[in-house]
């Protein structure tokens, strides 16, 4: 085992207690030995167990109070704390919208497939309560990037009601991705009407399939709408990414039409005429 894979001693006391954990069917809320019991039981010292819990709080596993009734206790790892660690990974190599889509297009019909029998009454007015936040033109830019958000909430309300954990916390990371990673918040400040437009013409037509229950036309629906994104996302962030550098250029040269019009925007936002109706393009 090479150097940077050897697990130390208090790492090695972290995972003999996830052990206890799962054979002793423990849950949230559930406490755990006291420290005394740990140290007899696992041969170590009260240092290296206490630097164990330390690590194991870290992860979110478990919490630690103190105090009358205090003690160790398990906790089960928030979503939030999941996408955290996960996003930690990436920090230094951060993924490309083509990189997120391309997962996105693979993942996302299948999890609307697993949707079948999942959606009760409650989830579809969740989801109509979504739509209601995109379905008109913005009256500012930071209404659009508002929206832009909640476009991407619809899909992780979606998520919430996929029965595979695993299916759903991957699509829940390629969404938490869009909504954090950097070229994306700069698309998202600019003015992209089309992206709203398409964003909610593909959903109102994939919740309408998912009311009847017709799982294979929201499927195609889904794809659909994963290759028009995909699309969209990549053609402005070459807009954007060419205004960039040439807004950079010497004086020497003039900026171009596509700065020109963001920067104009920005100063004087312009409402968009929506028609929802109209299939989309592309």
């Amino acid at each position: 085992m090479s150097q940077s894979t050897r697990r130390t001693r208090p790492e090695m006391i972290g995972e003999a207690i996830k052990e206890y954990i799962a054979r002793h069917g423990l849950g949230p809320g559930d406490r755990l030995p006291q420290e005394s019991h740990l140290v007899e039981a696992l041969d170590a010292s009260k240092g290296t167990i206490r630097e164990a819990l330390r690590g194991l709080a870290a992860q979110g596993l478990i919490q630690t109070r103190t105090g009358p009734g205090g003690g160790a206790f398990i906790c089960e790892v928030s979503d939030d704390r999941a996408m955290e660690l996960l996003s930690n990974y990436f920090f230094f190599r951060p993924p490309t919208i083509h990189d997120i889509y391309e997962v996105r297009k693979q993942l996302q019909p299948v999890m609307v497939a697993s949707l079948e029998g999942q959606l009760d009454e409650s989830a579809f007015e969740r989801l109509e309560a979504m739509l209601t936040h995109y379905d008109h033109p913005p009256a500012s830019q930071e209404e659009e990037q508002a929206q832009r958000l909640k476009e991407l909430e619809f899909h992780l309300v979606l998520v919430d009601y996929c029965p595979n954990p695993l299916l759903a916390l991957n699509c829940r990371f390629m969404i938490r991705l869009l909504m954090s990673l950097t070229t994306c918040r700069r698309i998202y400040a600019q003015p992209y009407p089309e992206l709203r437009q398409r964003g909610y013409h593909y959903q109102r037509r994939l919740l309408e399939a998912l009311r009847r229950n017709a799982m294979d036309e929201a499927r195609e629906i889904m794809a659909e709408h994963m290759q028009a994104a995909q699309a969209l996302m990549e053609a402005r962030e070459a807009t954007l990414d060419k205004a960039f550098f040439r807004a950079g250029a010497g004086d020497d040269e003039t900026p171009s039409r596509e700065y020109l019009a963001l920067r104009d925007y920005s100063a004087h936002p312009v409402m968009d005429a929506v028609d929802t109706t109209a299939p989309p393009t592309g």
